[in-house]
Formats: structure tokens, sequence, C-alpha cells
């Protein structure tokens, strides 16, 4: 199982290389060699992560190693299925480094596996915690799709052809693919907080419980709610969707990972050293 981590890991490192290469080279055969190495970093990542469930019995997420990890896998996951569709290729050089990066993070805390226990075994937490982790990734992705946006949208606006604007594809598509992003992400936070509820009807009798965890994950969900109506309702486009994807990830952060080690939860075992 480590190895197969290992070598997932070390597969993605190419992969950023590629990405970087082509951010700076624009060859289009090193973007393709980077989203292959992307697909064959994912797919060794998702043997590693099966592998450990059939082990242990339950989703790997029960502590900040694995959290991390499935964090990674999340991200490149995301960009990897959204990317079926939106054709962002300069997206890959900030999925594939971040990958890495959060991917070594996860190898600095312990890897010893945590015992199978009820709370973290059934199809409902397994569902929960999948559509979870590609909600917030999608989410990310959708930061990363902003701050793209905003440096295309300086070049414009400034004319100049700096080194960002013929390796920025058009703002309407930005938009367009940073909005996909955060639909995508909402669908994804909106199945795994009802499987979540009725996880917790089934352990603890009662659909919400007012944990820190649960709370602040329903603040994310109003805050990219509002986002999206605002979009649908009020025309919200371009410069301020970009702006409130990026903020949104710090109040992200804030629910995945500063809850648990800010405030007291049950969910706080899933990011223990």
């Amino acid at each position: 199982m480590q190895t197969a981590f290992v070598a997932a890991l070390l597969i993605y490192m190419l992969s950023a290389a590629a990405y970087c290469a082509y951010l700076f080279l624009q060859r289009n055969p090193l973007q393709q060699a980077g989203n292959l190495l992307l697909v064959t970093g994912f797919t060794a990542h998702t043997l590693a992560i099966g592998w450990a469930f059939a082990a242990t019995g339950h989703f790997p997420a029960g502590n900040l190693h694995e959290t991390l990890s499935v964090t990674a896998w999340s991200i490149a996951g995301a960009y990897l299925l959204l990317g079926l569709k939106f054709h962002l290729k300069i997206l890959g050089a900030y999925v594939a480094p971040l990958t890495v990066f959060i991917l070594l993070a996860a190898f600095q805390f312990p890897r010893t596996p945590t015992q199978p226990e009820n709370l973290l075994q059934g199809v409902w937490l397994t569902t929960h915690i999948v559509t979870i982790f590609l909600g917030y990734a999608a989410f990310i992705l959708a930061a990363g799709t902003g701050v793209l946006y905003l440096l295309q949208e300086r070049n414009i606006k400034a004319k100049t052809r700096g080194f960002f604007f013929k390796r920025l594809p058009s703002l309407d598509m930005l938009d367009t693919t940073g909005y996909a992003c955060i639909v995508f992400g909402f669908t994804m936070l909106t199945i795994g907080l009802i499987t979540g509820m009725v996880y917790a009807k089934a352990v603890w009798g009662r659909f919400w419980a007012w944990d820190p965890k649960e709370a602040w994950s329903a603040v994310v969900w109003i805050f990219y709610a509002v986002l999206l109506h605002e979009r649908l309702a009020v025309g919200w486009r371009g410069r301020r969707t970009a702006i409130m994807a990026i903020a949104g990830v710090g109040v992200l952060l804030f629910a995945f990972l500063g809850v648990n080690f800010l405030l007291k939860g049950h969910h706080g075992q899933f990011t223990q050293w």
C-alpha cells in the first residue's frame, strides 16, 4: 500500500514538472504528457486508497495523513472529471503542483491506519466523505480559475502582452469554467451534507447536532448557495465571481481544518496526528 502511495507521489511530481514546462514553453506535447501522468498518478493513488479501504474496512480518512492524502486525490480527480468537458489546459499547472504539495504534507504525519470502528464504516459515511472531499476540491479549482481570471483581466485592462496574456484563455472561458466548478462543488457538498445527516441519524439518533463541523459546513454551503443565487438572479459574473470564489477558500479551509484544530467535536478524530 505504501509503495503505491509513493509511486503516486512520484508520478504526480513528473506531472507537475511537465505542466510547469508547458506553462513556460507552451508546447502541447508537454501538456499532454502532464495530463497523462496526472491520470496515471491518480490511478495509482486510487489503487492505494482502495487497498487501504480493503485492509482496514473503512474509507481511509481517519487521521491527518489520510485526510490530506484524500484531499490531494480529490483535487486531482475533480480536475480530471471537469476536464472532460472544460479543456482548461493551463489549470493543470495549478492542480498538479498543489496535489504534490498536499501529498508531501501528508507524508509528514504518522501513517498508521486507524482501527476499524463502526463510526468509520458504512455506505452512507463513505458517500458522505467522498462527496464532501470532491465538493471542496471543486471549490479549490474554482478559486484557482478565479486567480487566472483576475490575471487575464489585469493584462487586458493594462493592454499589455505579458507572460500570462498569451498563455491564458479568454475571460469568458475562465468565467464559465469557474462557474462549472462551483456548480459541481455545490452539488457534491449538498449530497455530502444529506448523506451525512442520514448517517448521523442512524448512529446518533438525530439528523443534526450543531457539532462545530456541521455548523461550519452549513456556512460553506450557504456561502456558495448565495454565490450561485446572485449569479443566476442578479447576474454576478466575471471579476466579482472570481473574487468570491477565492474568498470562499478561506471559509472552506476553516471549515475543513480550522474547526477540527480549534473547536471540539466528533469530527476532530479525522485529523488526529
